[in-house]
């Protein structure tokens, strides 16, 4: 059954910085800062958090049916979906906008610096999660913050299960409001840096967080993730990836991977197994969107790794 992507579409501008940004920002002129990064490397991709995690959950077989806003110059990404036989049919387009624009520079590190246009992003509340149809399950991912409120609302109103995954949009979002989310969600999903501000802007701890949730879910990079239920608290290796090329989406494939688990009614430990394998899989292609493994290499590799099938 359909689960529904409530998200950005974005294109994504990304640039290499070859060098450590932490050598070009002087610590002590924080106050003023004046810099600019050689970016030899430059490449436009398909993106957003909907886009990516529908695009991953599709290599896997699940049915995601994307909803988002999109501007005048969408044609290209909506010409894409139709080419990936994912449904745009909840995709709204609006004409006096642009697409989502992201802008991300990443160091020697792996660390990134993004700047974001939203653009038609902003008229997301616009859409309605009632006119998805059946739906089996969602995740709320950034978006507008007016669109976000509005879909989590819906999809309880509707009882429609559905993950919490504020992402970058977190800091939208007042302490009031992130409770609201919380005690409408089914699930919460964030990485370890957006968990530390998850719980000073609340005032929740961790352990609070996942007692309103059916699971709280914190990805933890290369240490793999915690996923906290009432009863216990899972630790979920990370997968060796075959090289490390680019950071960008590997969330968002993680996310396709809880997807297409709480889906099928996979347990936990399989669950974070499989979204962490999606992530390692993801990280060694440049881009959201350019890894493209068969649901029958997955499979394998799931098995490589953990043992056990599927």
């Amino acid at each position: 059954m359909t689960s529904l992507i409530c998200g950005s579409i974005a294109f994504d501008t990304i640039m290499s910085f070859g060098d450590r940004f932490s050598n070009a920002i002087l610590a002590d002129q924080l106050h003023k800062i004046n810099v600019a990064f050689l970016v030899p490397e430059l490449r436009k991709e398909f993106g957003g958090c909907a886009g990516n995690i529908a695009y991953n959950l599709k290599l896997l077989g699940g049915d995601p049916r994307i909803m988002a806003t999109v501007g005048q110059d969408s044609q290209p990404y909506l010409d894409r979906l139709d080419h990936l036989g994912i449904s745009r049919r909840n995709i709204r387009t609006c004409p006096a906008a642009y697409t989502a624009q992201a802008f991300i520079t990443t160091d020697a590190d792996n660390n990134q610096i993004t700047a974001f246009h939203p653009g038609a992003m902003m008229f997301s509340h616009q859409n309605r999660v009632a006119d998805a149809g059946p739906v089996k399950l969602a995740i709320v991912a950034p978006d507008g913050p007016d669109g976000m409120l509005q879909h989590a609302s819906d999809c309880a109103e509707l009882e429609i299960p559905f993950i919490f995954d504020p992402g970058q949009g977190l800091p939208m979002f007042s302490g009031a409001e992130l409770v609201h989310f919380i005690e409408l969600a089914t699930y919460v999903a964030v990485n370890d840096y957006e968990a530390e501000l998850l719980t000073q802007r609340t005032g929740l701890t961790l352990d609070q967080i996942a007692q309103r949730v059916s699971a709280l879910i914190v990805t933890r990079g290369e240490l793999g993730a915690h996923i906290f239920t009432a009863a216990e608290k899972i630790e979920i290796d990370c997968v060796a990836a075959d090289r490390i090329v680019d950071p960008t989406g590997c969330g968002d494939a993680f996310r396709a991977g809880m997807l297409f688990g709480l889906s099928n009614g996979m347990d936990w430990a399989t669950t974070g197994r499989l979204a962490s394998l999606l992530g390692s899989i993801k990280i060694a292609h440049q881009g959201g969107q350019n890894h493209a493994p068969g649901k029958a290499e997955i499979e394998e590799r799931f098995l490589a790794a953990f043992g056990y099938r599927l």
